[in-house]
């Protein structure tokens, strides 16, 4: 049985609906990354899981309970839950106190109250500052006393709203790795959102990709980047290839795909006559001067539009009549001398070609 189970949930706030037949489980000790775009309602699902909303539409069920039969079941799983705000909350007190407090709240003794926060607070190597003012915090520092205050009452579901959002580099780095050492300590099930697929690959079991109020796939993330389910995902997860065309042939699902002017073959049981879009990642693309002997089935002559350089990498923009972006090696780059103007012959196998099917316009 899923510790948590969401059954055609639906929010609607005002005229919008915010959230549209939602359903999803999410197993015991299980990290879930919910990620989407700015206004996708990550917020707004986390605050219904929460039970600190009520769903226009559908169920919530925890540990087989239905939340919706009794406020005083939904007291008792809220008290099983712990939710930090995308902006943290800290009290006007020090910090040892402001982590200390939920403990005080529930009759805890002051002995055990005195270990637990001391504990949390050498985790989050605040230990120093325990006689500090919160008010006078950062915004990673205040961000790590209102994760530990939500950890030290050991909750079983941990809810984290975009917990590095408008944090600098070194303070996410801090958080995420206060997150990793809660996930390595504690038998916590913690559900996150995030804009950002990095972070979701780095922290979670497993992906919720949720867009205008729907989630549209899960899976762990290398299913989202390396088979996005729709032109959307496919977006949002920043696939950088992605060409329309119809299906040509279909021989044993090896399929020919007509892309105005160029044919592409690829892997795929659709159809003769399907519009579908091709997905190809630009580190699955080599680039030579001449055409090689390869068993991948396209090879196309381009001309080098733009090359970038990342780090020890360079990107490669090319014009094949289709635009194609190719990762390489700065090494490889260089040697080939791919500046703007260059022609270069792009390769790679059908197999590195993900097809969806494209949604025709209404």
């Amino acid at each position: 049985m899923p510790l948590i189970e969401i059954v055609d949930l639906s929010q609607r706030l005002g005229e919008r609906d915010t959230l549209k037949n939602i359903s999803i489980k999410v197993e015991r000790s299980e990290v879930l990354a919910l990620i989407g775009p700015t206004g996708a309602g990550k917020t707004t699902l986390l605050r219904l899981i929460g039970l600190i909303d009520t769903p226009t539409a559908g169920k919530i069920f925890f540990d087989g309970v239905d939340t919706s039969k009794s406020a005083r079941d939904r007291l008792e799983v809220r008290r099983r839950m712990a939710f930090v705000l995308q902006k943290p909350v800290v009290f006007n007190m020090n910090v040892y106190d402001n982590i200390a407090c939920g403990l005080k709240w529930r009759g805890v003794e002051r002995d055990v109250i005195r270990q637990k926060v001391t504990s949390i607070l050498e985790m989050v190597d605040l230990l120093t500052e325990k006689n500090r003012s919160a008010r006078t915090l950062s915004g990673g520092e205040a961000q790590m006393v209102a994760i530990a205050r939500a950890i030290v009452s050991e909750p079983e579901v941990l809810l984290l709203d975009e917990p590095t959002a408008n944090l600098d580099p070194i303070s996410e780095a801090k958080i995420e790795e206060l997150i990793r050492n809660i996930i390595h300590h504690y038998d916590t099930t913690i559900i996150m959102s995030t804009h950002d697929m990095a972070q979701g690959q780095r922290l979670a079991d497993r992906v919720g990709v949720l867009l205008d109020g729907r989630i549209q796939q899960t899976g762990d993330w290398r299913e989202g980047f390396n088979s996005p389910r729709n032109r959307e995902v496919a977006d949002f997860v920043g696939v950088e290839n992605i060409i329309d065309g119809v299906i040509a042939s279909n021989e044993d699902n090896v399929v020919t795909i007509d892309t105005i002017g160029n044919a592409i073959e690829a892997i795929s049981d659709y159809p003769v006559g399907a519009e579908v879009s091709v997905c190809i990642r630009p580190e699955d693309v080599t680039l030579a001067l001449s055409r090689i002997s390869s068993s991948a089935r396209n090879s196309f002559v381009g001309e080098v539009t733009r090359a970038v350089l990342l780090g020890s990498l360079t990107r490669i923009e090319t014009d094949c009549g289709f635009p194609l972006v190719c990762l390489i090696t700065k090494r490889s780059a260089e040697e080939l001398d791919l500046t703007k103007g260059k022609q270069a012959y792009a390769t790679f196998k059908a197999t590195g070609v993900h097809v969806i099917k494209r949604e025709t316009a209404r």
